[in-house]
Formats: C-alpha cells, sequence, structure tokens
C-alpha cells in the first residue's frame, strides 16, 4: 500500500505493509466516499482549527438526541462521570491508531483491520453503525413536523402516519441517492448537520425556561397539572434503574469518529502524532461541553419525564413553537443527507464480501442497494424507540470501533514486549470494550424480554 507522503517510516518493532497498489477498478464502486488521497505538491493542508471541526463533525451526530434520557436514569453527577469515562477512553483509543499509523504508514480505518485481520478486518470497520437511528427521527420527527405546521387537527391522515412517510421518503430521495456509485458531493453537506447539531443544543438551553415545573400538558395556556409533587422538579445526582443499562452504549454512539481520524490527520498541515492527538483531544473537549449542556438542559427541563429522543418531548410540551420547529426542519433535512452517505460503505463491505472477485455489475449494484434499504427500513419500522438503536448499535458496534478494534489492532500489529505499557493499555481498552459491551448488549436484551 502506498503510504502517505507524511508518513513516518517504519520503526523496528512494528509489522508494515508491501500490499501492491491496487488495479484502477471502472467503476467507482469500489473509491473511497471522500478522497483520501495525499495532498499534492504545494497544498497547505488543513489548519488547526479546520481540523477541530472536522473531527468534531465527525463526532456530533444522532446520539445528542438521546444523551438527556441518559442522564434522567443516572443522574447529574453519575452522567458527568461516565460521559468523561467514555470521552477519556475514546481519547486513547485515537492514541493507539495514531500510534498505528504512523509506524506502519497505513493511512485508513478499514485499512488497518486490513492489515491486521485480511478482508473479514476491513468488512466489519466499516459498519453502518447510525443508519437506523436516523431512519427512525425520520418516523417520529417529521409526522410531529407537518402536525405543526397545519393549522387544524388532521390525526388520522396518511401525512402523519410515521411509517408511511419513512416508506415514501427511502424510495423517492434516500434510495436512488444510495444508487449513485459515488456520492462524495454529499460529504460537504454532512458538515451542516455539525451546526445543526450546535443549534439544537443551543434550543435545548434557552427552551429550558420556557417549559415549567411541574409540567403541564400545554404550557402555553398551563392548564391540566401533570403533577404537583415539587419532587418532580427536584434534579438527582445518581440514579439507577434498568434503563441504565442505555448509558454507556448511548455514550459509545455519540463519541464514535474514529474511523475518520486518519484521513484528518492526512491532511493536517504540519502534522504529527502529538499535533493530531491534540487536534482530537480539543474536538473530544468541545463535543462534551456541548453534550453535557444539551443533557443538562434537557434533564432539567423535563426532569422524569425526558423523553428517550428529546425532541418529542417539546413536541409535545411546546407545539407551534418556531424555536423547535426550526430545530426539527433542520435535523431531519441533516439526517436526510446524511443516511445516503452512511449506506456507501455499508454497500461496499457487502460487496467486497459477496463479489469482490466479480467485475462491476448494475445489477449487482441494484440489488445490493435495494436489499439494505429494505433491511434498514423494516428496522426502522418495527423498533419502537431510538433508544433500542442506541443501546444495541452502542453496545456492539460503537463499542467495538472505539474500543475493541483499536486495542485489537495494536495487539496484533505491534511486536513491542507484552508487558510494555502501550500493549497493557491496548489490552486494558480491548478488554473494557469487550466486557462493558457484552454485558450492556445482554441486559439490553433482558430488558426487552422482560417487557
Amino acid at each position: 500500500m502506498q503510504a502517505s507522503r507524511y508518513s513516518i517510516e517504519a520503526e523496528p518493532g512494528w509489522y508494515v505493509s508491501v500490499q501492491q497498489p491496487e488495479e484502477a477498478v471502472a467503476a467507482e464502486e469500489w473509491s473511497p466516499l471522500l478522497s483520501n488521497e495525499p495532498r499534492r505538491q504545494g497544498s497547505s493542508g488543513a489548519s488547526f482549527g479546520l481540523s477541530v471541526f472536522n473531527v468534531m463533525n465527525a463526532i456530533m451526530g444522532s446520539g445528542i438526541l438521546g444523551l438527556a434520557y441518559v442522564m434522567a436514569n443516572t443522574g447529574i453527577l453519575g452522567f458527568s462521570f461516565l460521559l468523561l469515562l467514555v470521552a477519556l477512553l475514546a481519547s486513547y483509543s485515537v492514541h493507539l491508531l495514531l500510534a498505528m499509523c504512523i509506524h506502519t504508514a497505513v493511512t485508513s480505518y478499514e485499512d488497518l483491520g486490513l492489515f491486521a485481520f485480511g478482508l473479514p478486518g476491513k468488512v466489519i470497520s466499516l459498519s453502518p453503525h447510525s443508519m437506523s437511528s436516523y431512519l427512525l427521527i425520520i418516523k417520529t420527527e417529521l409526522p410531529a413536523a407537518i402536525s405543526e405546521v397545519l393549522p387544524s387537527d388532521h390525526s388520522g391522515a396518511w401525512y402523519l402516519d410515521g411509517q408511511m412517510l419513512l416508506i415514501i421518503i427511502c424510495v423517492g430521495i434516500v434510495f436512488p441517492l444510495s444508487l449513485l456509485p459515488k456520492i462524495g458531493f454529499l460529504g460537504y453537506t454532512s458538515s451542516l448537520s455539525f451546526f445543526f447539531m450546535v443549534f439544537f443544543a443551543l434550543v435545548v438551553v434557552i427552551k429550558k425556561w420556557a417549559v415549567p415545573c411541574p409540567l403541564t400538558l400545554n404550557c402555553i395556556n398551563a392548564v391540566f397539572q401533570i403533577s404537583n409533587a415539587t419532587d418532580d422538579c427536584k434534579p438527582k445526582l445518581f440514579h439507577f434503574s434498568k434503563e441504565s443499562v442505555y448509558a454507556i452504549p448511548t455514550m459509545a454512539f455519540s463519541f464514535l469518529c474514529h474511523t475518520s481520524v486518519l484521513p484528518i490527520y492526512c491532511e493536517l498541515r504540519s502534522p504529527s502524532k502529538k499535533r493530531m492527538q491534540n487536534v482530537t483531544n480539543t474536538a473530544i473537549a468541545l463535543s462534551f461541553l456541548v453534550y453535557f449542556a444539551s443533557a443538562l438542559f434537557g434533564y432539567l427541563t423535563f426532569y422524569d419525564k425526558v423523553e428517550s429522543e428529546l425532541l418529542q418531548g417539546y413536541s409535545k410540551y411546546l407545539p407551534h413553537d418556531a424555536a423547535v420547529m426550526a430545530v426539527k426542519l433542520c435535523i431531519l433535512f441533516a439526517v436526510l443527507l446524511t443516511v445516503p452517505l452512511i449506506h456507501f460503505p455499508a454497500r461496499k463491505a457487502l460487496m467486497m464480501i459477496l463479489f469482490s472477485n466479480y467485475p462491476f455489475s448494475w445489477i449487482r449494484h441494484s440489488l445490493t442497494t435495494l436489499a439494505l434499504n429494505i433491511i434498514i427500513v423494516l428496522l426502522a419500522i418495527y423498533v419502537p424507540d431510538i433508544r433500542n438503536v442506541f443501546g444495541v448499535v452502542g453496545a456492539s458496534t460503537s463499542t467495538c470501533l472505539i474500543f475493541v478494534f483499536p486495542g485489537l489492532f495494536y495487539l496484533k500489529l505491534s511486536r513491542e514486549d507484552f508487558l510494555s505499557w502501550k500493549k497493557l493499555g491496548a489490552l486494558s481498552l480491548l478488554s473494557t470494550g469487550t466486557v462493558v459491551g457484552s454485558f450492556s448488549l445482554v441486559l439490553i436484551i433482558l430488558d426487552w424480554v422482560n417487557k
């Protein structure tokens, strides 16, 4: 594999790649979504600030909608400790990825998987971890947005049926965009989602004082009190229940950026491991602040009645609010353009498993795209709650990509002494991710069974 011109020569104690450059493929199906090639000679590269923005853009996603619910089920201090722990572990796993990138000349997450474990390692690193959560947002928020725009009650109408709208959106917009062999032009629109999530956090902070406590079903007219108990308006510092099992998976889901870190490193001006680590630490710290602010004020707005998807609470208690409606429309727009982007690596992974030795075929391409869309749409239709997606995907895919795989790759590729500090750290990261992910997944499944 051809190394980036910024890669450092491999050092003793490391395996280095001897893979030859792949032959050009006629169809763009096999090309990356956004080019990861070294910069042309004379290009100044991305500044520190722009790189921080790029990493934050990779971090911030739909997970922010579920963090207030997590705080309601862990307490303010419990949430703070767990969120800080996940952020620190995410930063350490990036440290391991950068070490492998520098010393092996491998400059993408999936290629690290390929280098360590062959084709299966590359395939598992391309998992579409959040597509179903985005479709669930469309199913729940689009009918609410439409109903708030309509002047009168239209309950029962087909255009307020979330499942019907989801199918129409997927058939009319998502599937045609997903059929394109290369959709890199949509990658630039994904940066909008970052600004939309920050806008969401600002609205959550501002609207804390627009919702009275105890909560009322109509906050504007302040009628029909749900509860007069003053305990409903007291925040809990520590609180654990069976729903607390969703905490770490949702947080892991929210901090996943690791598949984007190495390409961003390759584009960094004056790249070095320390500089890129500082970029990542800054991005994770700023994301932590945005996440914590939105979760805290979302929790202090609804307390124990916070919804698993925070926007649903505003739909119930602040109907027809202009700022809330604007946030919904922004997030729906971002979601609509992000789903095809996430679909691309999923289809690419499946095509590599099944048809890597065959020439490009539009028939295979279309059928694979259709099959993936059907599976994801069915999941979005039949999964009742977005917390289930955050829990299962966070406990499996996100935990693996953040904790398990970086530690596993490091143990596989490094030839340092097993008792070295870095290998012990990688082993600890691998063990923590495996235990926490497996334990959380088992408890989530048991929670489903017992309902």
